[in-house]
């Protein structure tokens, strides 16, 4: 798509939870072959937009694919003579101008999916719409996705993604971008049981996360175990209890809080 705005680009990345770097002429002094403003979009493997070619732009891809594979985090200036007395190493450009590019790393936003929006769910919701990230709140149950229903996330600071998935929750978990963590909270212990296995069997999620007592999990661990073949280790990933050990409040809000502090704290532990 050699035609997409800087502005799709990025959201783009975002959608595929790929890094990038955004490069912009920050300012032009003299002649040069862009106006302070001209953006072009830098990702692991392509590019879109451009800030006018030659030395300037080849440079800004060099050193914008330099910070990505650093996992650079913080903005960097660069400036540019364009006479014939600098010798540059992508060529001479002599416009007679002097350029600043600005190049300021795209963060992979982090990605949650939320199977059940009951009670627990909208709390939880309410708290992770808060964070600037992909959130994918999924149901069975149409009413539970009402407009008005979810009119309590309308100042929302992350992506929300609705689904409404009247037969098979667990095909959304293929649609889910890599990496993406996963909470199961259904209102249905066989939809959970069946979340759960298909979680297993999905390549590229993150943290996998199930609501429950442990009697729940005993139930479902021997059925992952006997009916869907998965052995200890792969059936460890999933986590349960979720939320912090020592909140022991039963009121959804409650529960709401823990779970996303767990989940926060798990963000922490990746890193980055």
């Amino acid at each position: 798509m050699p035609d997409m705005t800087w502005v799709a680009a990025v959201a783009r990345l975002r959608a595929r939870r790929e890094a990038g770097v955004l490069v912009t002429v920050a300012a032009v002094r003299g002649h040069a072959p862009r106006d302070a403003g001209a953006k072009l979009v830098v990702g692991t493997d392509r590019t879109w937009g451009s800030i006018g070619g030659g030395n300037v732009e080849a440079v800004s891809i060099d050193r914008a694919r330099e910070m990505l594979a650093a996992s650079v985090s913080e903005p960097e200036l660069m400036d540019f003579a364009l006479n014939d007395k600098v010798t540059n190493q992508h060529g001479v450009q002599c416009c007679g101008g002097t350029v600043s590019v600005l190049l300021e790393p795209l963060p992979v936003v982090r990605a949650v999916a939320v199977f059940g929006v009951g009670h627990v769910g909208l709390e939880l919701a309410r708290i992770l719409a808060r964070q600037d990230l992909d959130l994918h709140l999924i149901d069975s149950r149409s009413d539970i996705l009402a407009d008005e229903r979810l009119d309590v996330l309308a100042d929302a600071v992350a992506q929300v993604h609705v689904h409404h998935t009247p037969l098979l929750p667990e095909e959304v978990l293929q649609e889910l971008p890599h990496g993406t963590h996963v909470l199961i909270m259904t209102h249905d212990h066989a939809e959970d049981a069946a979340l759960c296995d298909a979680a297993l069997r999905t390549p590229r999620l993150g943290s996998i996360g199930l609501i429950g007592s442990a009697a729940k999990w005993a139930r479902f661990r021997k059925r992952l175990a006997t009916e869907g073949g998965h052995d200890d280790a792969v059936i460890d990933r999933i986590k349960t209890p979720i939320g912090l050990a020592d909140i022991t409040g039963k009121e959804p809000a409650t529960i709401a809080v823990s779970v996303a502090a767990d989940l926060l704290r798990t963000f922490e532990s990746e890193g980055g």
